[in-house]
């Protein structure tokens, strides 16, 4: 599963020492999915009635979907108005009536913190009221703001965050945090919220608009951080929209690939970059892109695999093309590489908004063979809308998050599990 943005838990029994002096608590083993998950989604999950998802977070035996809407139905039919963040129990999709904090504005990301509470990014200003802008460590006793943590954007908002189960990644279009000029990219003491002054990649010469981090995953071992966004260079290295970064040294690997130099996208889309994930053990990560509504030379509307290497000029493993729809999020278990949009293909490499030869159909979700990068017979499939933007494994199935309503022929209103078959 994807340690770079969650974990069902956090271990006291794994301590990473790096180079820097700091105990890092490792991230937990995951659960192996040893097999795809079934097609046929569980009954018990809640109905998302508005809006989108934009990510979803287990933490025991509690989920929290984040995303922006106001309302939402337990399967019963009980409606409950929910701003932009809520929690139910996994295995019956009950409400959690505890925790409902009131969240200004979109919820982007979800990341579990420590002593029962979740670190939640996203596009807000306040919670419960008072001023918050794109940080919070919540309760998940009763929903509210932990003191003890502090930290708050200077400005923009965050696009996504990853632990360590010690430290906070947080990536975003922001300058600086807590008053500590950081562009688009920082780390923070998990607890407290403190800005970690000894970490400080530099990010510069953004392609088209200001610099910002897209997405980040973090390495299940912790110590590389696979970072993407608007930037071309980091820490005065070319680095075209994607970089790695050695979380121990606080600067960029000599990892580098030239793949997404092409420019797929239109004057609108300062990236088209977007989700990325590490393998279970740590060897790989694959990353998912959108881009323009032409179909355009290379790597856009595709999910690729790369090596975790530190080789430069990398070129992907594998590479599957949609033949032009965009792909937005991506997670990766020990037997798929499962991928989230609006394809309507996928083995489309010749296609050009219409089925190529050798093209399957995968109607906004799809499985991808992490060993040959071709579609698995999987194909649950999922009305198309903007398209899936959150897929989270736990260990006994796959989570699905979206702005539609059908999901495998069913009424799921953008949400969903698929448990393991």
């Amino acid at each position: 599963m994807k340690p770079s943005r969650s974990f069902v838990a956090l271990t006291m029994s794994t301590m990473l020492l790096l180079p820097v002096g700091i105990a890092v608590t490792a991230p937990a083993a995951h659960a192996a999915h040893r097999g795809v998950v079934g097609e046929q989604p569980v009954q018990w999950t809640p109905h998302v009635l508005d809006g989108t998802v934009k990510d979803i977070l287990r933490i025991g035996n509690t989920v929290l979907v984040g995303g922006e809407f106001t309302r939402v139905a337990e399967v019963d039919g009980d409606e409950h108005t929910l701003r932009n963040l809520f929690a139910f129990e996994h295995g019956t999709g009950r409400i959690i009536r505890d925790f409902e904090p009131d969240v200004s504005a979109m919820v982007t990301s979800l990341a579990p913190g420590p002593n029962d509470s979740v670190v939640v990014g996203g596009r807000f200003t306040a919670v419960d009221g008072k001023p918050s802008r794109g940080l919070a460590r919540l309760s998940l006793a009763d929903g509210g703001p932990v003191s003890e943590f502090d930290a708050v954007l200077d400005d923009g908002a965050t696009n996504r965050l990853a632990t360590d189960g010690a430290r906070l990644y947080v990536g975003g279009n922001f300058t600086g945090v807590s008053g500590a000029e950081r562009t688009g990219l920082a780390r923070l003491d998990l607890r407290t919220g403190e800005v970690d002054r000894n970490f400080a990649p530099r990010l510069a010469e953004p392609r088209r608009g200001s610099l910002r981090v897209q997405e980040l995953a973090l390495s299940p071992d912790g110590r590389r951080l696979a970072i993407n966004g608007t930037f071309t260079k980091v820490d005065d290295k070319n680095r075209y929209q994607i970089a790695m970064i050695d979380t121990a040294e606080a600067f960029v690997t000599p990892w580098s690939t030239s793949a997404y130099e092409a420019p797929c996208d239109y004057e609108r889309i300062h990236t088209y970059m977007r989700q990325m994930a590490f393998s279970p053990d740590g060897s790989y990560f694959a990353v998912v892109t959108g881009g323009g509504p032409k179909v355009k030379p290379g790597l856009c509307k595709s999910t690729s695999r790369f090596e975790n290497t530190d080789k430069a000029d990398s070129q992907p493993t594998w590479s599957n093309k949609t033949g032009g729809d965009s792909l937005y999020s991506v997670e990766v278990t020990e037997s798929a590489v499962y991928v989230g949009g609006h394809q309507r293909w996928m083995d489309n490499e010749k296609g050009e908004l219409n089925p190529g030869p050798g093209s399957v159909e995968r109607e906004g979700i799809g499985a991808v063979d992490p060993r040959t990068g071709r579609a698995l017979a999987w194909n649950p499939g999922r009305a198309r809308g903007h398209g899936a933007e959150a897929l989270h494994a736990t260990s006994d199935g796959l989570y699905v998050g979206s702005d539609t309503e059908r999901l495998a022929g069913e009424y799921h209103a953008r949400l969903g599990m698929f448990p393991l078959a």
